[in-house]
Parts: C-alpha cells; structure tokens; sequence
C-alpha cells in the first residue's frame, strides 16, 4: 500500500468496544458496530499449536475464567487453541455477557469481511515468539484478505514482529506503535517500510506530527477517551483515533 493511499476510518473501536463490553470478543465488535464504528483495534496472539486468537495480556487471569480451568499456568501462549476455546471471557465484564469464548483470528476476520469492516490487527506476542508470531499472523491477515479490496493494517510495539511480517506479506500494510518517542522511532518506522506511526496520544504535538507527517506516515493516537482529547488531536491534523468511548466518540459526534 502506498502511504498516499489512506483508506480507514478516522474512528477506530478499542478493542471491538472499548470497555463497554468483554475486550477482544465477538460481542465486543458487534456492540461497536452498533454505535456505527467501521474499524476496530484488536490484539492478536498464537496458543501454542499456532492458532492466531485475540487476547491483550499474556495471562488469561484478567479477562477469562482461566484459573477455574486450567492450573497454575496462566499465560495464554502455553496453552493448545482446543483448551482456550472452552474459557469464558465475558462473565469478568458482566453478566450480560457470560459464556463470550475468546475468538480465534480468523472468526473476528470473516465477521468484519462479511460487513465490510476495517481492522486494525495489534500483533501481541508472548514474549519469546515475536518473529513467530509476526509471521503467522501475517500469513493468516493474507489469506483470508486475498480477495478483498481493502487488506487490514498490521501493527506492532515489537520491531521483530513487524519485521517477520514484513519479510512475510510485505504487500499488507504496517503501522509501529509508539509509548515513546525513543532516539531512532521515525528511522525504526521507515526500515519497516510502515505507513503509519500510532502514538499515545500525550505524544503527538505540533513538532512530532509534522516530523511523521512530513516523512509521508499517516499519524494515529491511542487510546483517547474524551472529546477535548480528540478535538485537540483533530486540530493537530491526526488521521486516526482510536478509543474505548464508542459511546461518546462515535463516527457522528460532534467530534466526528
């Protein structure tokens, strides 16, 4: 993808939904949906037989019934797809949402095939498997995009797992993820041959944004949760908001 070629959404749904429902779930995406969003954030992770599947932290403690399941060891990477399907990873949220499973990769992409969604796919490795896990989920966002129109945009804290990606699928689109702007970030991201640099929001101002932009990156913030936030940022000139407040930052507010 070009960098001149930019065609996501401004808004972006955290996560499907931010915190108003079970992170990373199915029912997170379709609750997004319904605030009218057409992109979503996710984080994508390998079990240990290699099955891409959504999950933000290495321990499943925080967001599944996991130690009601499954012993000692917590770590999601550890475990075979065919004991992560049977958590439940919506009974921590509410009880409205009991029994949500953890999706694999590939469910959440045909849901938002299906509906024409963007996605935005976070590459979360468990520590150790960075380049593996750079290139699986490459391999996978390739085969079920081959006949899409619009591929989704792959990003990443981890340089390796951009790379592995990279040197995988360098036709689909690369963003690096920013909590600092440490020496080298600008000169990290053009080596990745990236198309957008995302940042926590508080780093963005007027001297780093034109640096981004003037290199040719597309410039997106995360995780932005209040509207002077977002209309500080959209002053700037940002091109991408990614937020938990799908209720509040919708597509149609007056922010929009």
């Amino acid at each position: 993808m070009q960098r001149t070629r930019w065609p996501y959404p401004r808004w972006i749904a955290h996560r499907g939904a931010g915190k108003l429902a079970p992170e990373n779930t199915l029912a997170a995406f379709r609750l997004g949906a319904s605030h009218g969003y057409r992109m979503f954030e996710c984080d994508v992770k390998l079990s240990s037989d290699g099955v891409p599947f959504l999950l933000h932290d290495d321990s499943l403690t925080r967001t599944t019934n996991a130690a009601d399941k499954l012993g000692a060891d917590m770590t999601g990477g550890n475990h075979p797809w065919s004991a992560l399907a049977q958590l439940d990873a919506g009974s921590w949220h509410s009880r409205s949402f009991a029994g949500e499973p953890l999706p694999t990769f590939e469910a959440i992409a045909r849901y938002c095939l299906r509906n024409a969604y963007f996605l935005n796919i976070e590459i979360k490795p468990t520590p150790g498997l960075e380049r593996q896990t750079g290139e699986v989920v490459a391999r996978h966002a390739a085969r079920l995009w081959q006949n899409a129109s619009m591929p989704p945009l792959l990003t990443s804290f981890q340089v390796p797992a951009l790379e592995a990606a990279m040197a995988a699928q360098p036709k689909l689109p690369r963003g690096l993820l920013l909590d600092a702007l440490w020496p080298g970030w600008l000169e990290t991201a053009r080596h990745l041959g990236c198309v957008a640099i995302i940042c926590d929001h508080v780093l963005w101002n007027q001297v780093s944004l034109t640096q981004a932009k003037s290199a040719g990156f597309k410039t997106l913030s995360y995780t932005v949760n209040d509207e002077a936030t977002a209309r500080r940022l959209l002053d700037l000139g940002v091109d991408g908001i990614i937020t938990d407040r799908v209720d509040l930052l919708t597509p149609v507010s007056p922010c929009g």
